[in-house]
């Protein structure tokens, strides 16, 4: 299997002060382009911590091939 590349982002912020999120935009090699969607976790740092790794978790069940 070729290498791969996970694109992610991380910023924590005061919750009160998040007013929208939009699709992060890359561009590609080849010229074209490819969106990547942001999530969103609330809660405590121990409610983030566990909803990150179960959203991670679940980010890899949908490539069952790697």
């Amino acid at each position: 299997m070729a290498n791969l590349t996970l694109v992610y982002g991380l910023r924590l912020l005061p919750s009160e002060e998040v007013a929208e999120v939009g699709d992060a935009t890359l561009k590609l090699k080849n010229g074209n382009e490819a969106h990547v969607t942001m999530h969103v976790l609330e809660g405590s740092k121990k409610e983030i911590e566990k909803q990150l790794k179960n959203s991670l978790d679940a980010f890899f069940d949908f490539y069952p091939e790697i």
